[in-house]
């Protein structure tokens, strides 16, 4: 697992910011925590516990509290503020900050942005999009599919046929996430995100054939840039000593970074065909997370069927 972070210019790029210090150089400025702090009681002069390494975000509250300040007591509040060293100051509203705060914010090399939108609207947003990108995070070998709306993550020994199933499953109209290298992020304790490392997105690789481009040859509509991991597929030789579930009346579990996710170990042997089976699986997980177990309705009915003999 490795630690994430964020760089100040992506933020600004994805958020739409608008800098307001030019002069303070962003390449080596970087965010790690995903939450944000509006500096209320630290306007005040209330310093205590102050949560410094988190995106600090000026609403229209504490922006008309700075213009009620005199001179003096808000430069002594803007010194103590930008000796934290904090990642940035954004003002939101499309407020602007006085002439004093952005030479001090130059000065102690700290940016600072405005950006149009509400502040409620923009700390929800960042939030969310910080949460995703500075999530936990593992790389694993596999392909990840969207199909109908479940993200089957495909995984096996490389060359039995993951890329290959994920190849038709593409054509018969569902999407590609990922082939060869999934990277799950741990949004929250109950779901995972995956995406592709930027260098291989949209690509899948055919032994035979090489390198093929899903966003080229089918279109956009082939291909989605994250999906929640909601089913793992695991493909493996078939073993006639093995004894497989026939039932599933209990579901199977597989763990990435402390959260579990349902998982079916799928045998692979020549007449069958992947992409019917992995459709139908992901059809029956949805069918299961509506309420409805077909392995469980069948046992009822044998078991009422049972109870009338005797």
């Amino acid at each position: 697992m490795r630690k994430n972070v964020v760089q100040m210019k992506q933020i600004v790029e994805k958020m739409n910011l608008k800098n307001l210090t030019p002069d303070v150089e962003l390449s080596d400025k970087a965010v790690e925590v995903p939450d944000i702090n509006r500096p209320a009681l630290q306007l005040t002069g209330f310093f205590e516990r102050f949560d410094a390494e988190r995106v600090q975000v000026i609403g229209y509250v504490e922006y008309s509290y700075l213009t009620t300040l005199e001179e003096k007591k808000k430069e002594e509040i803007y010194d103590t503020l930008l000796s934290y060293k904090i990642p940035c100051l954004v003002f939101c509203r499309a407020l602007k900050p006085d002439d004093m705060l952005l030479q001090k914010a130059t000065e102690a090399n700290i940016p600072v942005f405005s950006t149009d939108s509400h502040t409620s609207a923009f700390m929800a947003e960042v939030i969310r999009w910080l949460n995703v990108q500075l999530a936990p995070c593992i790389s694993i070998h596999g392909v990840l599919v969207d199909v109908y709306g479940v993200g089957v993550l495909i995984m096996g020994e490389s060359g039995i046929g993951k890329s290959e199933a994920a190849l038709e499953l593409i054509k018969r109209g569902h999407r590609l996430v990922s082939d060869d290298v999934v990277e799950i992020r741990k949004v929250s304790d109950e779901t995972l995100v995956g995406t592709a490392p930027d260098i291989t997105r949209h690509f899948i690789e055919l032994r035979g054939i090489g390198i093929v481009d899903v966003k080229t040859l089918f279109g956009v509509q082939s291909v989605r840039e994250t999906k929640n991991i909601d089913l793992v597929i695991t493909l493996e030789e078939w073993n006639k000593e093995r004894e497989y579930d026939r039932l599933g009346l209990e579901d199977q579990y597989t763990e990435f970074l402390g959260n579990k996710v349902v998982c079916h170990n799928l045998p692979i042997r020549p007449g069958r065909n992947l992409a019917i089976i992995v459709e139908t699986a992901a059809i029956n997980h949805r069918q299961k997370s509506m309420g409805y177990n077909a392995a469980q309705e069948l046992y009822q009915r044998v078991q009422r069927n049972l109870t009338k003999k005797d």
